[in-house]
């Protein structure tokens, strides 16, 4: 089948230059061996420049003659020939689809090319870091689980979906949202508020928030996907939509936003497709529980766990600056944290109609 598709004919080309590679070494009679980027923690850093985590530029080599790579260099061989027959039926298929084609009884042994998606996955991600693609971009559905609405049209295939139109349930975030697959159109918003938590998501929708103020909301329903994280950059990057976190005052919600915000160590590789670095956090925080007088009965008590990822989220390059050391203190010498939902002791609405316009108004934001 031809690929008409510019960007399709673009990956194809860095496949088959791989592949080329590989012929050119068998014919002159030589190992056959792959580069790849270390994937490794000693390999990741974080650029001040960008304000993004990293991969470095160290690199290792998989050869077929060396009995410790043979199985997982055969195995790079299959998932790249494999990516690039998906592409040209213009099909797309979930990683576990792509485990599941690609096992099989080696002729005259007994053994498998894989024994479990466990040892398909990570080779994924090596053709990602090694051809600097995103899954999406190579056709492989990475799951998503994001809703989103606001006053904006999308073009999804020969669908235009009208986003004030959803109703309770809001748009489901498809898993590719690359620009060849989804086109914004019509986009009427002044920022972008990305909320970690489904329920409070709806409370936002259900007061219709994104109409009275003029913007878009979008959740992840806890640890975001890469869908949503690229959808949000997308509109942050090509409509310099500014781009607000609300998140649970713990240290587990602030690191969903460091993740929204400059990225995650395990998808390093990609992460200038995906990281947001303009992102602000808006709350809440605990120092809100004095600002807004927040009642202390629905603070919930800080634990040891607690304040052992609050320790070390404060040794990251990109929590040091002063607001997020006082924030941290702050919430280890009150030794409390609280939800989201906390708000509602003031109110049903008081997120929606006080506590977010206030914080806007005032830009009260932690870097």
């Amino acid at each position: 089948m031809a690929v008409t598709d510019k960007k399709d004919k673009e990956v194809i080309q860095k496949l088959e230059s791989v592949g080329a590679a590989l012929l050119k070494q068998i014919d002159k009679k030589e190992d056959p061996q792959i580069e790849l980027p270390v994937r490794s923690l000693n390999n990741i850093y974080f650029d001040k420049k960008s304000k993004t985590i990293k991969l470095g530029d160290k690199t290792s080599m998989r050869n077929f003659l060396n009995v410790a790579h043979t199985r997982k260099f055969m195995q790079s061989v299959l998932v790249a020939a494999e990516i690039k027959k998906v592409i040209e039926e213009e099909a797309t298929v979930s990683i576990r689809d792509l485990y599941y084609a690609l096992k099989h009884t080696i002729d005259g042994t007994t053994e498998n090319t894989f024994e479990e998606q466990g040892e398909s996955d990570p080779i994924i991600e090596d053709i990602e870091a090694s051809t600097n693609l995103l899954r999406e971009e190579l056709h492989l559905a990475a799951s998503s689980k994001g809703v989103v609405t606001g006053d904006l049209k999308i073009r999804d295939g020969k669908d235009t979906i009208d986003l004030t139109k959803m109703g309770s349930g809001g748009w489901g975030v498809p898993s590719n949202v690359e620009p060849e697959r989804i086109e914004f159109k019509d986009v009427n918003a002044e920022y972008v508020l990305f909320i970690e938590k489904d329920a409070v998501w709806k409370r936002f929708n259900e007061d219709q928030f994104w109409r009275k103020n003029k913007c878009i909301i979008v959740t992840g329903r806890g640890q975001p996907s890469r869908a949503e994280r690229r959808l949000v950059q997308r509109l942050n990057h090509e409509y310099e939509l500014p781009v607000y976190a609300l998140m649970d005052a713990d240290p587990w919600g602030m690191y969903i936003y460091s993740v929204i915000k400059q990225g995650s160590i395990s998808l390093s590789y990609s992460e200038e497709k995906l990281a947001c670095p303009d992102t602000k956090y808006i709350g809440l925080s605990t120092q809100d529980v004095e600002t807004y007088k927040i009642p202390k009965e629905v603070t919930i008590k800080l634990n040891s766990l607690d304040v052992k990822r609050l320790n070390e989220m404060a040794s990251y390059e990109w929590f040091k600056k002063k607001e997020w050391q006082d924030e941290f203190a702050n919430m280890k010498q009150k030794a409390v944290k609280l939800e989201l939902e906390a708000l509602s002791k003031k109110g049903i609405r008081f997120i929606t109609e006080e506590y977010l316009p206030d914080k806007i108004k005032r830009k009260d934001f932690l870097p």
